[in-house]
């Protein structure tokens, strides 16, 4: 992830060859991720269905001429559902231009391309102007910066009555087994109930219009089983290193993690617009 990646560049105990040692180590391991990830049609829990549902709670008009920014797109999966859907220009935003070279290929090839524009930068560091989009929408991607960073951040880019549309990882109750809250709270600390996202949102004067939870198999069947069907193949690539090994390792045990905890957390999409008139 881009705040894995991050963290590991700004140790303070780092001079000299070691932080030559330390960025070396992190761009290998961000090859690795690449590695895995580019040729997936997802990098986090989603579905093109749950992307089409998000955008039935707009209410957006679809022939209407629509900026729209997908930041933290990956390489792509709802940024080419909004440009199939909507009468739009998607700005699709992601740190890791592999990423974007391959959501290039893939929205030619659905002959959409033309609707896409990809911009190589990190999402907390957006040069759009202000008021200048009808839409925000990020799918899994806003914990890189926190939820809260990202909602203030990005809301003078939004127009009156323009909306941010996110999904993001929520606790389903508010009693969970020890384990698992250690857990997330040392990955994320920001996780939180949807009640506590609202807040969030009304604190920083969104007006939040719809919630939903995504369901299993945007985790099981859109996810994770594409994820451990390419292992195999990953591993082959990188000759069985005991890097690209600790990579799959990670990954499964996220995944068993989800697996065993799935009543307790999940990804929440969240539906929030600015207040006034759309115009």
């Amino acid at each position: 992830s881009e705040q894995a990646h991050q963290s590991s560049l700004n140790s303070p105990h780092c001079d000299g060859l070691q932080l030559q040692s330390a960025i070396d180590a992190a761009l290998d391991n961000l090859s690795l991720l690449i590695d895995l990830y580019v040729d997936s049609e997802r990098q986090g829990p989603g579905s093109d269905a749950c992307t089409k549902k998000a955008l039935q709670l707009t209410g957006l008009n679809r022939e209407e001429p629509l900026q729209i920014a997908d930041l933290g797109c990956g390489t792509g999966a709802s940024a080419m559902v909004l440009a199939e859907e909507l009468n739009a220009k998607v700005l699709a935003v992601d740190f890791l231009q592999p990423f974007l070279d391959a959501l290039n290929a893939r929205s030619s090839e659905r002959g959409i391309g033309d609707q896409i524009d990809t911009i190589c930068c990190s999402i907390d560091a957006l040069t759009f102007k202000d008021q200048s989009l009808d839409v925000i929408w990020s799918e899994g991607a806003m914990y890189n910066i926190g939820f809260e960073n990202g909602a203030r951040a990005w809301k003078r880019c939004l127009k009156p009555g323009g909306y941010l549309v996110a999904s993001e990882i929520t606790w389903l109750t508010r009693d969970r087994p020890a384990e698992l809250t250690q857990r997330w709270e040392s990955e994320y600390p920001e996780i939180g109930l949807a009640s506590e996202k609202f807040e969030v949102l009304e604190q920083l004067g969104y007006i939040p219009d719809a919630y939903f939870i995504l369901p299993e198999d945007c985790w099981l069947d859109h996810y994770y089983k594409p994820m451990q069907d390419r292992f195999e193949a990953y591993l082959e690539r990188n000759n069985q290193s005991d890097d690209a090994r600790a990579v799959v390792a990670g990954e499964q045990a996220e995944i068993d993690l989800y697996r065993k905890y799935k009543s307790f957390f999940g990804y929440g999409m969240y539906v929030a617009r600015v207040p006034g008139e759309r115009r």
